[in-house]
């Protein structure tokens, strides 16, 4: 099932960008989609004061852009296959901000990139141009990580009950859509995590003279049968069974907050890939991220694929 038609990556200069280039050009090829390579660049200020040439600041700008160009074209020639034309492109400026201009320009439906991971500062797999586009670019955003593998064994689906939310409501159909198409690609298997709670469970129990332990054990399980439903429904409802080749999901209905749940899950299964959602409700379209999801981002450890419900406004300005 074809999902990206116009697909962009990102690579970096003197970094490694094998893992998300090898995806980039599968996604390509199994997708008959049109992919563009694009790196980013500092801007030489034009008050910058060059003293020892006569060189000016446009000029070094030109040079460096030049220069990158060259070594993109390299890149790109040293992988384009037969029937696989790619575009090079050389942005200047701060890297999220250009890279989002380009997706709301040349209207891309994928960005992938390679995880800025650096252990020796933070410990965390994702750097801060990778969290800027997770929040704020429009179109899913693939982060590949340092063990990215040339084919997913398992795929996980994070969902989440939005109370009628029709926002959450087409969030999940895309996340179960994009992540049921893409193991039916790969002969993954499929896994969907959704993480619940009892609303006023602690309250409850710990004012045990309004109900008793078994009267909450049974609104308990109540809820997580109301919860099982859901999700089952959920998962039919948004066709993942609907090909006849379409892998059957697992599905893991799992007590407790999703900052905790989705990482042990993706640790405990041995996760390839998480496909997630990654807007809250705020009062600015598009602005922030929820501190779940960045909570869950921050705890992983796999490569994630980030997507965005219809209608969503990046802050970035074209």
């Amino acid at each position: 099932m074809r999902r990206f038609s116009n697909i962009l990556l990102i690579v970096d200069e003197g970094k490694e960008n094998t893992a998300a280039l090898k995806r980039a050009i599968t996604l390509s090829r199994s997708n008959q989609a049109r992919l563009s390579i694009c790196t980013v660049i500092d801007a030489i200020p034009s008050d910058m004061q060059v003293a020892i040439t006569a060189i000016t600041p446009a000029e070094l700008n030109t040079i460096a852009i030049s220069e990158t160009r060259a070594w993109l074209e390299e890149l790109i020639e040293s992988v384009a296959g037969e029937g696989l034309h790619i575009e090079a492109k050389v942005l200047v400026g701060k890297p999220f901000i250009e890279i989002i201009r380009q997706v709301l320009k040349e209207d891309y439906n994928l960005v992938i990139k390679c995880a800025e991971a650096d252990a020796g500062l933070t410990g965390l797999l994702f750097g801060s141009t990778d969290m800027h586009l997770m929040r704020k670019c429009p179109c899913p955003v693939w982060i590949a990580g340092p063990e990215e593998q040339d084919k997913y064994h398992r795929i996980l689906a994070a969902v989440d009950q939005g109370q009628g939310d029709p926002a959450a409501d087409a969030l999940n159909r895309q996340i179960l859509a994009m992540s049921s198409s893409l193991a039916q690609a790969e002969s993954s298997e499929l896994h969907v995590v959704h993480a619940w709670r009892f609303a006023s469970e602690e309250l409850l129990r710990s004012r045990r003279t309004i109900l008793s332990d078994n009267e909450i054990d049974a609104m308990v399980k109540k809820e997580a049968h109301a919860r099982r439903l859901w999700l089952e429904d959920c998962v039919k409802t948004y066709g993942t069974n609907a090909d006849e080749d379409a892998i059957d999901p697992q599905l893991h209905l799992i007590k407790g907050a999703a900052k905790n749940v989705v990482p042990k899950s993706a640790k405990d299964l041995d996760i390839d890939l998480i496909v997630m959602g990654t807007v809250a409700r705020t009062g600015i379209p598009g602005f922030f991220m929820g501190n779940t999801a960045e909570s869950i981002l921050n705890r992983i450890e796999c490569s994630v694929l980030t997507v965005k419900p219809p209608g969503f406004e990046s802050p970035v300005s074209p």
